[in-house]
Parts: C-alpha cells; structure tokens; sequence
C-alpha cells in the first residue's frame, strides 16, 4: 500500500494527495474510505494515520502520541514532566503528555485517541532549547534537560509542583545533565527571573555544591513578591533572601 510506504506518522490529506498524486478531495475520500476499512486510524478530524499490517485489532490500535502532538500542536515540543520520563529526571509517571506549543488552544486539557494531552502555550520565540529524538521514522522536538529544568521552575505545575520539581531539580545537579552555564543562559533568554527565585531557593534548601548559581541567582531575582508554587493557594512565610513566599514544603537539608 502506498501510503504505508510514505507514510509513518499523522498526516493530513494534503500529504496524501502529495503521495498519491491526486487532487486533495479524491485523498480525503480516499482516506475516509481506509478509515472505515480499517487500513488508516482517524487521529481527528482531517488527521489519519496508518495502522500497521501486523495490528490484530486495527479498530483499537493507536498512533504515538508524541507523534500526534507534534502535528496537532504544531509548533511545539515535548516538555515538563513528559521530558523529564524522557531524560530521566524523575521517576514519578504521569499520566498526560505534556506539550508547549505556540498555537493558542481553545483548552488546556485535550483527548486524542483515547490520550490525555496537557497544553501550554508559550510565544513562538521562546521555542528554543529542545533536541530532535526518533519516534520510529519520524522525530519529534523534545526540551532538553536544562531547557526542561528552565521550564518547570517558570511553571512547577507542568513538573508535577514544586515538590516534584525539587527532586527534579536535584537529579539533574548529581547527573549528567548538569550544565550550570547552560542554566543561566536559557533562564535570561526565557525572560523571567522569578525562576532565579526558585532555582536559588532550592539550591540552599537541597544543600547543593551549587555556590556559583546561588550567586548568580541571587543577583538576577527578580524584584517583588512571588509565591515557591503559584498552584497553592496556601499562604506560607516569606523569605526576603529570595522574595518568595515559601507555600510549600519540599525535603530540606540546609535552611534557606
């Protein structure tokens, strides 16, 4: 079949058309036809994919979710905790795939075949810092660890809150990921510095051989009040060091 050959993930009737060389009407009938025979999977509307020849249940079987998002939220990339199972930064699983996309969506939470997908939108500009991993033939934009460490301290909801974040945070610090220049530099580029706030907090409070960053950290904060974990509606004390409200507790080994 000659769009089995083409065609690995998601893809839309234009790109059948392409494959078939057919007006894009013929393709859509085409596809709607394969559907309902079961040689292609409906994604949602106007997005197919082929089901694999082995599939004993083609009815049941489902694309890569990863690959779905990358065409239904495209622009974006994988991130928060999704990227955090990829680079083994927690343990915890999730059950949602969590996406950064720079197209507005209607709802934060969206159901695709059966998978949950958590979305937040981010200007295109601040798309930087992923890397391109393979989904069978294809490949998808993931955050890389530091990038994915950036965004859960801007957002510690999309880590799973601050709790989680922190033992995020401390794997990456003893792992082979940690690049502190890195750090830094993705932090100013994504522009807001209550996540030097957070990073330095944590630092102090994991007891991490970080001097250097809780230095830097000190000296970007940002001015004003932010809470550890703008998720919890707690009110909690307040450290002037870091100008946080500190609304949550997380493992401490060193008072910050």
């Amino acid at each position: 079949m000659v769009l089995h050959r083409a065609l690995s993930g998601p893809f839309t009737a234009e790109d059948a058309a392409a494959v078939l060389e057919v007006p894009r009407a013929e393709a859509a009938r085409i596809a709607g036809y394969l559907a309902s025979k079961g040689w292609l999977s409906r994604v949602r509307r106007g997005l197919f994919t082929v089901v694999p020849l082995e599939a004993e249940v083609p009815e049941a079987w489902r694309a890569d979710p990863w690959l779905v998002a990358a065409r239904v939220f495209a622009p974006c990339y994988i991130g928060g905790w999704s990227a955090c199972e990829h680079w083994g930064l927690t343990e915890q699983l999730f059950r949602s795939v969590l996406v950064v996309s720079a197209t507005p969506q209607r709802r934060a939470r969206v159901a695709v075949q059966g998978t949950e997908f958590r979305v937040v939108t981010r200007r295109p500009e601040v798309l930087f810092g992923t890397r391109k991993v393979w989904r069978g033939r294809e490949r998808v934009d993931v955050s890389d660890p530091t990038r994915t460490i950036v965004d859960v301290l801007d957002d510690p909801s999309i880590g799973g809150g601050i709790r989680n974040v922190a033992d995020i945070l401390d794997e990456y610090l003893s792992g082979e990921h940690r690049d502190d220049k890195l750090l830094i530099s993705y932090a100013d580029q994504l522009g807001n510095r209550t996540v030097f706030k957070r990073l330095g907090y944590l630092l102090e409070a994991l007891g991490s051989d970080a001097s250097d960053l809780i230095e830097t950290s000190l000296a970007r904060r940002s001015a004003g009040l932010a809470k550890l974990d703008p998720s919890i509606d707690s009110a909690g004390r307040i450290t002037k060091r870091w100008g946080l409200r500190v609304n949550a507790q997380i493992r401490t080994v060193a008072s910050a």
